[in-house]
């Protein structure tokens, strides 16, 4: 019934549209204020306590001795008023080196009716159950430096999806199709290099960042008869901060993101008249294992490598900072019309007093109809090392 839905709103699409489908794809939305009030970005940015979704090997630089985050995403509002994405982090520094850290996804996708594939009467009313759809992730990295400028880190996840709360359709009129909920392990690493440069106004920094993530098995809702690609994904940034004096920095990034997940069904045209189908089929699609895909997503394109470049997602951002306490931010993010089309100006704000950090972000939307528009993200963080000397201190 999945496998049916998604092939028949990508045949209703135009025929130009040829994004990649995978399943999760919750795992690819920035959960944090901060990365997503510079432009969906975070690779190569300076370190916070959610660094865990964007590059892990960023915890070593962080100033903070641990930490712990929780953010709260009202997902798709002028749609539906039900979907939500929480996620909480936390990250604990052992010394200079190393670190350990941890997030908790989960995604809500409101309650939804179950209807059966099976319609004889398409005027008949065939909704026989609701369910309350949700996807959630675990995952636990270790970073480590390599040396006084670079510094890697490898992740550990667990992913669970469930689409329709264990509820399938046995009703008679033609065979039903059952769905089970999926599940998989999957591993990121990720690579951060940060150096500092002087200048006659203070220590600038430059930053660069790499991290392959998501790297596992794949996710099967009808117990390996076909199977789906989750959204493993490759991300390189770099950035560049700046100070104008004691008080006054600005930090700049640019990051570049692609899936690592071959083609489904896909649509191509040789002129304005003919249009030619490429239909992958999904009993084959099924049998391409996951490290297979990787590699096959960088020349499987209809359209060549003009196409593979579309694939690409880019974004830029800027983060001003007054006494590292004061934050404001914008950026922009680019995707391809053919790949989804999500184009949208952000823009952010937080402030870090004492013991606590708050951010907030907000999505304005440069593409006609897209349902990002207006998104707003929050996230509340705390300085487990400032609350423990508060707590010293009382006594």
């Amino acid at each position: 019934m999945l496998t049916a839905t998604v092939a028949l709103s990508l045949n209703t699409w135009a025929y130009d549209v040829n994004p990649i489908i995978t399943a999760m794809p919750a795992l690819t939305i920035a959960p944090d204020a901060h990365g997503a009030g510079m432009g969906d970005i975070g690779a190569a940015t300076t370190a916070d306590m959610n660094s865990q979704f964007w590059n892990a090997a960023k915890y070593p630089f962080i100033e903070d001795k641990g930490g712990i985050s929780a953010s709260y995403t009202p997902w798709l509002r002028k749609l539906v008023n039900d979907i939500d994405l929480a996620y909480l982090a936390g990250f604990y520094r052992f010394d200079d080196k190393q670190a350990i850290s941890a997030s908790f996804t989960y995604f809500s996708m409101g309650k939804v009716s179950l209807v059966s594939a099976n319609m004889v009467d398409p005027s008949a009313d065939y909704v026989y159950a609701e369910a309350k759809p949700n996807e959630w992730s675990l995952d636990v990295a270790y970073s480590r430096k390599l040396h006084e400028y670079v510094s890697m880190a490898a992740t550990l996840r667990f992913m669970y999806s469930d689409l329709n709360n264990g509820i399938n359709y046995s009703g008679s009129g033609g065979e039903s199709k059952e769905m089970y909920p999926a599940w998989t392990f999957a591993a990121d690493v990720s690579l951060y290099y940060r150096q500092p440069i002087e200048l006659p106004m203070g220590t600038s920094h430059f930053g660069l960042g790499f991290i392959l993530s998501n790297l596992g098995g794949k996710m099967s809702y009808d117990k390996n008869v076909t199977s789906n690609f989750i959204p493993a994904r490759m991300r390189l940034g770099v950035s560049y901060e700046i100070p104008f004096d004691n008080y006054n920095r600005l930090m700049a990034s640019v990051e570049c993101d692609r899936l690592l997940v071959p083609s489904t069904y896909s649509v191509y045209t040789e002129d304005k008249e003919n249009y030619k189908w490429n239909t992958v089929d999904q009993q084959e699609y099924s049998k391409v294992s996951s490290p297979k895909g990787w590699w096959q997503s960088f020349n499987d394109a209809p359209g060549g490598a003009k196409e593979e470049f579309n694939e690409m997602r880019w974004g830029v951002g800027l983060e001003y900072s007054y006494n590292r306490q004061f934050f404001g931010r914008v950026g922009y993010s680019h995707e391809n019309k053919m790949k989804g089309n999500r184009r949208y100006v952000t823009l952010g704000a937080g402030f870090k007093l004492s013991i606590v950090r708050f951010d907030v972000a907000y999505c304005i939307a440069t593409a006609a109809s897209n349902p990002l528009d207006q998104t707003m993200r929050f996230t509340l963080g705390f300085d487990l090392a400032g609350i423990k000397d508060l707590v010293n201190n009382k006594r």
